[in-house]
């Protein structure tokens, strides 16, 4: 009998939803079968079977959250097993009786233990400060009992068992005091002499509040972009850009298409940003704690609102792309995010992204920079201006756009030329034909 482990599906996922189950208990299954939908923090995803055998039971039932990476989900029942449901209590006696009976007769471990007392000798209790354990010994452990000692920083090889043929169990690492490690030289996380926020329920009566529980893509979010504005050193740039050039080009591109394409400005924009990193490739790179990585083309994520999160779908190769080509590619990636029908290899990585939210309204805003990209650019809503052209007063259609830099990366005078570059590209679209 083989263990189905919940899989990991991106490289950032911890956890997830066991969505669907597919198959049934008793279902035969091959390799390549399609045995559950998981639901990881960005999108839904199809669950192959490995192995060929029989789903013998199902150990997670379909609707968890929170499942973690390798915590076991089914049981497969290999081809050539006896048919019918399994006895999993009769299975386990069979199991216990056939070690206790090869316990008797196996000679002893020679095992030796130094224990550090804890309030006087002989209670069993304190840290375990040395082991000998034979080199071709092998330690026996429950998964319960390997995972409260890895929770406990305890060596399980030190660890003296009580179950069959020493094996150790989960009362042996109870009665085991955890080991105090010592502080890291790594950087930390957190912030140092800061105090953890207080919970929020301390303020408000129960009754004037509604409890909505964080689901698996709000966690994430939390999660990452704390991390990203604590470790990452943001700097800010800011530069009108006017537009009205665009809008007119966009008209008239949007009228002679018969309806095969509807250009939009943030198709523009996603075309402008992709020639800027190709002229500025400083910007187009990501941070590593050995080297910079510059990256060769430009991947650019492009911030889709969810009712669930936000999930940055990313447009590869967008140098080498038309604007029809974006735009229809922007459009279909949005719609399967929003159904979360995304590939992890669809939104995870790239070099730079946008984040538009100038169809709310709003005139300029700055936003975090998600790992591994080193910048993001934050597009506000075009709007009529008064400005000065040639000493006259005059209204210009002007888009306030800010980005956002890791300046472990990026240099205040680097992404300046990146900012003049996309501004050249904003106003003169025919620019992006040279």
């Amino acid at each position: 009998m083989t263990q189905i482990l919940m899989p990991a599906l991106s490289p950032t996922m911890e956890e997830g939803k066991l969505a669907k189950w597919l198959v049934k208990e008793g279902d035969e299954v091959r390799s390549g079968d399609i045995l559950a939908e998981i639901e990881t923090d960005k999108a839904t995803m199809e669950f192959e079977a490995v192995d060929e055998g029989r789903i013998g039971k199902i150990l997670v039932p379909e609707g968890t959250e929170g499942v973690k990476v390798n915590q076991p989900i089914a049981e497969l029942i290999e081809e050539g097993a006896p048919a019918g449901p399994v006895d999993i209590s009769s299975m386990m006696s069979s199991i216990k009786d056939a070690v206790s009976a090869e316990a008797k007769s196996a000679p002893p471990v020679p095992l030796t233990l130094a224990l550090a007392p804890a309030g006087g000798e002989g209670k069993g209790e304190g840290v375990v400060q040395s082991a000998q354990i034979s080199k071709d010994h092998r330690i026996f452990a429950s998964p319960l009992a390997r995972r409260i000692a890895m929770q406990k920083g305890l060596d399980i090889s030190a660890l003296h068992g009580s179950g069959p043929r020493g094996r150790i169990v989960k009362a042996d690492v109870e009665t085991q005091k955890p080991v105090t490690k010592p502080q890291s030289s790594a950087p930390s996380t957190s912030i140092a002499g800061i105090a953890p926020l207080p919970d929020a329920r301390l303020f408000f009566k129960p009754d004037d509040y509604e409890e909505i529980p964080h689901d698996s893509m709000r966690k994430s979010i939390a999660k990452r972009l704390t991390s990203a504005k604590t470790l990452i050193p943001h700097f800010y740039l800011t530069v009108d850009c006017d537009i009205g050039e665009l809008l007119a080009s966009r008209a008239r591109l949007n009228e002679k298409s018969a309806g095969a394409y509807k250009l939009s400005v943030n198709d523009f924009i996603v075309k402008a940003c992709a020639l800027a990193l190709m002229h500025v490739p400083e910007v187009n790179a990501s941070w590593t704690d050995t080297a910079i990585l510059r990256h060769k083309h430009a991947d650019i994520g492009v911030a889709v609102a969810q009712d669930f999160g936000l999930i940055t779908p990313i447009v590869f190769h967008a140098e080498e792309k038309g604007l029809i080509a974006i735009s229809h590619e922007v459009k279909e990636l949005a719609e399967r995010a929003r159904a979360k029908k995304l590939k992890p290899s669809e939104f995870e990585g790239g070099g730079f992204a946008i984040s538009n939210l100038g169809m709310f309204g709003i005139r300029d805003f700055t936003a975090v920079i998600n790992p591994p990209h080193a910048a993001i650019l934050a597009v506000g809503a075009g709007e009529s201006r008064a400005i000065v052209r040639d000493g006259k007063i005059e209204a210009a259609t002007l888009m306030t756009v800010t980005m956002s830099c890791d300046h472990r990366v990026i240099d205040g005078a680097t992404g300046a030329r990146f900012l003049q570059a996309f501004k050249t590209f904003i106003e003169e679209p025919a620019a992006m034909l040279l």
